[in-house]
């Protein structure tokens, strides 16, 4: 097999300027996708939201530009291809702080870290404490996560298509693995306090944001991302099709959730409504579990 099939489209040049918009936005998404991977046990962790709150301004600058540094360095030598310019990877690791900025925002507005009563120097010292290890996973899910739906040679394309309808028609045994993908993800968390105090203290607008972004994100992932090992195990032929395993992906999600929410006691004493949130709060990283984690322990 060609190995230039694996390549990350990423770091081609010219190829680069001419790409679709709709796979410059795959590229993102997946970038999205492998920085929520890496990054989500911070992002609920009380011990960063604090870092964010009593580190001085010159500190946060130097992380900042140390990120930058460590994405300049992964963009330029982390790939499967050295012949890259210095353009391109400054352009990338703008790109990628960039979007780490946004996704630590996006991300702790919605579970209510940040609100209007917040300060300005609490805001960005959050974002900017979340936004270095998201930025981090943005570029290694840029540039190790895509690739999945790439086409082969005529000679193995029926046998590939065998298998793949195979994989993705074997619906009991993706269940099972989807489910190990969302405990394993939800566990990371499920023992913190934070779960609780996210879930006391979110809206109903905020809570069913929360789980509306999981339905989107388990379904990008699967069906619209090329993910790696998407195309082998996910039926992609009817609209039916992709809102049947987005529900069931996020039904997976749910139902792990709450199995480890019980298992470690966080229902004890609480009420339904209190239940119900953590549960949807947790299924945000059991979503990525049930889908990417799925994907990756497959592939």
């Amino acid at each position: 097999m060609d190995d230039a099939r694996h390549e990350p489209e990423r770091h081609a040049s010219p190829e680069r300027l001419r790409r679709p918009v709709t796979e410059s936005l795959r590229e993102y998404g997946r970038g999205i996708a492998g920085g929520l991977l890496f990054s989500l046990p911070l992002l609920y962790t009380m011990e960063v939201w604090w870092a964010g709150f009593i580190t001085r301004p010159v500190h946060l600058l130097m992380y900042l530009l140390g990120t930058f540094v460590l994405l300049l360095g992964y963009n330029r030598y982390g790939g499967f291809r050295r012949d890259v310019n210095w353009s391109e990877v400054f352009t990338d690791s703008v790109e990628e702080l960039g979007l780490g900025l946004l996704v630590s925002t996006a991300v702790l507005f919605l579970i209510g870290r940040l609100t209007a009563d917040s300060s300005w120097p609490e805001v960005v010292g959050m974002v900017t404490v979340e936004a270095g290890t998201v930025a981090i996973g943005i570029s290694v899910g840029s540039a190790q996560f895509g690739g999945g739906g790439g086409g082969g040679d005529e000679g193995g394309k029926e046998g590939d298509e065998s298998e793949e309808r195979d994989a993705a028609d074997h619906v009991p045994g993706q269940l099972v693995i989807g489910f190990c993908g969302a405990v394993l993800f939800a566990a990371n968390v499920a023992p913190t306090e934070e779960i609780v105090m996210i879930a006391v203290e979110l809206t109903p607008v905020r809570l069913l944001g929360t789980a509306l972004l999981s339905l989107l994100l388990g379904g990008l992932i699967l069906y619209q991302l090329d993910f790696t090992g998407a195309h082998h195990f996910t039926r992609h032929r009817r609209l039916s099709d992709v809102l049947m395993g987005t529900v069931l992906t996020y039904a997976l999600a749910l139902a792990s959730s709450a199995l480890v929410l019980w298992f470690f006691g966080r229902f004890d004493g609480n009420g339904l409504s209190i239940c119900v949130a953590q549960v949807v709060v947790l299924g945000f990283a059991g979503t990525l579990g049930a889908s990417a984690g799925r994907l990756l322990i497959q592939s």
